[in-house]
């Protein structure tokens, strides 16, 4: 199969094309590969461009320099330069073979042979190259797997992955963003066989593949199939919930928010907030992800369709808005009602209607009743907010005033 991108607009024009007619000439060649040509060919967005050339990094400095453009030695060793373009970088990498592959890491020899660049990557939609020209070059097989929409591993499955045992959430990840149907049965079959090396990983790998599949268009069927093939389960330490995470997805959908990988790791695999603790250890999730985990995973269950608006005014007063909408949307996708009942549309859609005001009693408030500074003042302001709160948030004086005396005959 041959193929030609004539249309598109970063190879007429920007610092990428820059880039190419720097590299692309004097007896070197440079293209354009990988995911960029990949999503180009299936009109997907392009967010990054990776570059291969004939040119050894020593040339590709030299260039680079001699154009006024800025490089970094970022993977030297293995032939990479990231070179800044009007303040855009892009990897470029000469063009290589493995010498010898342990794990993850390789010896290599730097080449000129394309195909020889092309057979030592991980899939054959990932192998495609194309020239300033819009030349689209294939040497594995790509175009083909690319209609057909097939994830497949380059040459033996076995020997893909045994290169880096990563690859086996990769296929995974890949098949659920751009295939159809079923995975490829020798890819899966070498996957299940090779699962005892995703525990060589590190956790920070494997919580960067997961939380991208997460956000697959077909992610509920891809990790239907990891979990019956044991993988998941042993990567998340706990039972995958895929119907709730499938109807995560769609009450996403359903209120028009951008998906997220933490409110569906959520919906997938957490019931409370220790789950949240455990996915923390397997994934080395940040601080800040453990967080939004815990407040999303803590007493979902009081939510339902029936809850009333002075109930939800007060959460979403506590919580404030996006781990008010991780929580309604987590009880929502274990709710028996569907995703287009009124009232749960109403309760996730109560941020758009509803600021939470601030809280309108001051400490000079209690000060000027009679409170002094100290312990007390805090216990008074604390218990007159929650009087508040409880009371739906009035905003007259006197309803303020009168929630302040109890609070302080009450802190006496």
């Amino acid at each position: 199969m041959s193929a030609r991108l004539a249309d598109v607009p970063w190879l007429k024009q920007g610092p990428l094309l820059r880039l190419l007619e720097t590299l692309d000439r004097d007896g070197e060649e440079a293209r354009v590969v990988g995911g960029a040509v990949r999503n180009a060919l299936l009109g997907e967005p392009v967010h990054e461009f990776d570059i291969a050339t004939t040119a050894e990094p020593q040339e590709v400095i030299a260039r680079a320099a001699k154009a006024g453009f800025k490089s970094v030695p970022t993977g030297i060793d293995h032939g990479t330069v990231t070179v800044i373009v009007d303040g855009r970088p892009f990897e470029v990498t000469a063009l290589r073979q493995d010498i010898e592959t342990y794990g993850r890491k390789a010896k290599v020899a730097f080449g000129r042979d394309w195909k020889t660049d092309a057979q030592r990557r991980d899939f054959t939609i990932n192998a495609l190259s194309v020239t300033r020209d819009g030349v689209v070059h294939d040497y594995v097989g790509g175009l083909a797997d690319l209609a057909a929409r097939r994830v497949r591993f380059i040459g033996h499955a076995a020997d893909r992955i045994a290169e880096d045992y990563l690859r086996i959430l990769r296929f995974f990840r890949f098949h659920a963003a751009y295939g159809e149907g079923l995975p490829d049965p020798d890819g899966l079959h070498a996957c299940i066989t090779a699962r005892g090396g995703l525990a060589s990983l590190s956790r920070e790998r494997v919580r960067m593949e997961l939380l991208k599949l997460l956000l697959a268009r077909h992610a509920v069927p891809v990790l239907a199939v990891m979990s019956e093939t044991g993988l998941l389960g042993s990567l998340l330490g706990g039972v995958p919930l895929l119907a709730s995470l499938s109807n995560m997805m769609k009450a996403e959908n359903a209120i028009g928010l951008d998906a997220n990988p933490i409110r569906r790791l959520g919906a997938l695999n957490a019931i409370i907030p220790e789950d949240a603790q455990r996915l923390t250890d397997r994934l080395r999730l940040a601080n800040a992800e453990h967080e939004r985990l815990t407040s999303m995973s803590d007493r979902w269950w009081r939510i339902c369709a029936h809850s009333s608006a002075k109930e939800m005014r007060a959460l979403l007063y506590r919580l404030r808005a996006e781990r008010y909408i991780d929580r309604v949307l987590l009880a929502w996708s274990r709710a028996p009602e569907s995703l287009s009942d009124a009232h749960w549309q109403e309760i996730a859609g109560l941020p758009r209607h509803w600021t939470p005001p601030d809280f309108p009693i001051t400490a000079a408030d209690a000060m000027a009743g009679g409170v002094a500074k100290g312990p007390r003042l805090g216990s008074v302001l604390r218990a007159a907010e929650e009087a508040w709160i409880a009371a739906d948030f009035p905003e007259n004086r006197a309803a303020l005033d009168s929630l302040l005396d109890g609070a302080i005959a009450a802190t006496k």
